[in-house]
């Protein structure tokens, strides 16, 4: 779960998923997801895809997820730059 704040009292949350196979950055529903920035942590891929969290929701999201996701995949909560869901690569877009 990364976050980061927006305003003086609004924080922004996101999932991040890093697939340990390949990314298909020009899937017609999930390319406006990928990211590409540096790995997250040691032997995590560049390619992720990022999932906005709606407001209020993170709670349940990372209940959700640690539930149902094994231990060692989850990385915990960490604060990013403002503005860190940053925008889909238009160039990663199906039919470019």
């Amino acid at each position: 779960m990364q976050w980061s704040q927006f305003g003086r009292r609004v924080k922004q949350y996101s999932i991040e998923l890093c697939p340990s196979g390949p990314i298909d950055d020009r899937d017609p529903v999930l390319w406006a997801l990928v990211r590409d920035e540096e790995a997250i942590g040691p032997g995590l891929p560049r390619l992720r895809y990022r999932l906005p969290v709606p407001p209020g929701s993170q709670e349940q999201v990372t209940a959700a997820v640690r539930q149902y996701a094994p231990p060692h995949l989850w990385l915990g909560e960490a604060q990013r730059e403002p503005g860190h869901l940053g925008r889909p690569d238009p160039s990663r877009r199906p039919g470019r």
